[in-house]
């Protein structure tokens, strides 16, 4: 086959450190284009970016040409170094060191675009902790909650 063909789906899921609510509401829509322009950038299309004070979500069509982990640095990186640049009467921003990466099939994007746009109301009832250990369940990751959390 002279051509490489590549269809698919990440649900992207990573919080400020420690969690602290620091994408406040005037920060939120700036720090989501942004994230869009990243993802845009690594060759990767963003179908939904949303999320609370303490954390993202994204859900993205994958790029074939950069690495999970390369993409991630250069997504979280970016994004917190734009928001200390461009943010200076603001605390230090920055990421916690982790992240979630988790395969969504086409069948399942629909859904997947629905939670993503709930984050908000979702959590008024489910922590961002409970979240995530839900998602490693679901998909069968083997953790220790020891360094899940930073």
């Amino acid at each position: 086959m002279p051509q490489s063909l590549h269809h698919k789906y990440g649900h992207i899921i990573f919080s400020t450190k420690n969690r602290q609510p620091m994408i406040t509401v005037d920060l939120e829509p700036r720090l989501f284009e942004y994230l869009g322009g990243i993802v845009r950038g690594l060759d990767a299309r963003v179908v939904e970016i949303n999320g609370t004070a303490n954390h993202v979500h994204l859900l993205i069509r994958e790029s074939k040409s950069v690495a999970d982990r390369d993409f991630m640095g250069q997504l979280k990186g970016d994004s917190s170094h734009w928001v200390n640049s461009s943010f200076c009467n603001r605390p230090r921003f920055s990421w916690q060191g982790g992240y979630g990466w988790f395969s969504v099939g086409p069948a399942d994007l629909d859904g997947a675009v629905v939670y993503v746009r709930n984050q908000k109301e979702h959590h008024k009832e489910v922590s961002f902790e409970d979240e995530f250990r839900a998602f490693l369940r679901k998909y069968g990751v083997e953790y220790d909650e020891r360094y899940v959390w930073d």
